[in-house]
């Protein structure tokens, strides 16, 4: 396979959107192409016309800018199963497979695929073998339901660095969060086709009164209908047994237990609703998982006590990118998804 060329479209020197430009043997690829939560697209002017679109997996920062394809040359889509099952995304609805595991041609380039632990569906993949590039995608070691394959050598690795240096384990995240609702009424903004089910899962089988919104309970039913091997071993049991024990969360629904609505920034859906319904309200916990955008309701109960800030790791900790750098044995890494200065000192610990 003839040298490779990576271009960061978008996607580093900060929480971004996902998009980078490859190209292999003689073709140009597009992996993801996203959308940052304030409406921010990556900017494609220049980039000409590409072969093909691959996705990693379906949360907006990597596939909201997709009706962008027309500036590119409209290329075929690419995306898993278990991705276009999930996502509303016009675009996905006519976009062909990848696989979970496996390797596929994509214009004469050997395309190969594995599990990468963060979303259901979500895949690393590597263009060109062991000359060419690997792309994480988001990737995590911690999950308790998606599986996590081992990445392959590449010449070049675009790495999920999205926590820089942070190096804490999920283990004092899942405690607090168990000791938060064995105490009082929990709500739990989530993004119910990421960390949303796996919580649900974890507070279920803790014996934790559990509610659901309906777009969690739907993407449950996605996952209980989709290929095995999407989650791991046992785990389409432990979802259906979850999903046959948690009732039915509404906006008229009396506080208690946990409650995991959608989405995980209380921006909109039913999260939006009973967060503002519970804010200021001492009897009920309100608790946030992941990212939150500066100016935001969230952000601003944060940072008046109102609400609490809990990291549940989805993306890898410091360990993990060195593991993931002993596995991929890259000659140039590119760290994507952080500050500048946090990729200056990933480098700088860990030169490749």
């Amino acid at each position: 396979m003839s040298q490779s060329m990576v271009r960061a479209i978008s996607g580093l020197g900060g929480k971004c959107p996902a998009c980078f430009l490859v190209e292999i043997g003689g073709a140009r690829f597009l992996l993801d192409l996203g959308e940052a939560p304030a409406g921010v697209f990556p900017d494609l002017q220049g980039v000409g016309q590409v072969d093909a679109i691959l996705v990693s997996h379906g949360h907006a920062d990597h596939i909201g800018g997709l009706h962008l394809a027309g500036q590119v040359g409209d290329p075929t889509i690419y995306a898993t199963a278990m991705t276009r099952a999930f996502s509303g995304h016009a675009r996905l609805h006519a976009a062909r497979s990848l696989p979970l595991h496996g390797c596929i041609d994509i214009a004469g380039v050997r395309v190969e695929t594995g599990r990468a632990g963060h979303a259901a569906g979500g895949i690393w993949m590597r263009l060109g073998g062991e000359q060419g590039v690997l792309y994480s995608g988001d990737l995590c070691r911690e999950s308790l339901l998606y599986p996590l394959d081992a990445p392959l050598p590449a010449h070049t690795l675009i790495a999920d660095a999205s926590y820089g240096a942070y190096d804490q384990d999920i283990a004092p995240s899942t405690q607090y969060l168990l000791d938060r609702a064995r105490r009082r009424p929990l709500l739990l903004p989530l993004p119910p086709t990421g960390r949303g089910v796996e919580i649900a899962v974890l507070l279920f089988e803790a014996g934790i009164p559990l509610a659901l919104c309906d777009q969690h309970r739907h993407v449950a039913e996605l996952m209980l209908a989709a290929d095995p091997e999407t989650l791991v071993q046992g785990g389409t049991g432990r979802v259906a047994a979850m999903l046959a024990g948690a009732g039915r969360l509404t906006g008229n629904s009396r506080p208690a237990g946990a409650m995991i609505a959608a989405n995980g920034a209380a921006t909109g859906g039913l999260s939006r609703s009973l967060f503002q319904r519970f804010l200021g309200d001492k009897a009920v916990s309100i608790v946030f998982t992941g990212h939150i955008e500066d100016g935001t309701d969230a952000r601003a109960a944060v940072t008046a006590g109102q609400a609490e800030f809990l990291r549940w790791n989805v993306h890898p900790r410091l360990r993990d990118l060195i593991w993931l750098q002993d596995m991929v044995s890259p000659r140039q890494t590119i760290y994507a998804f952080c500050a500048a200065e946090q990729a200056l000192a990933l480098a700088a610990a860990r030169p490749a």
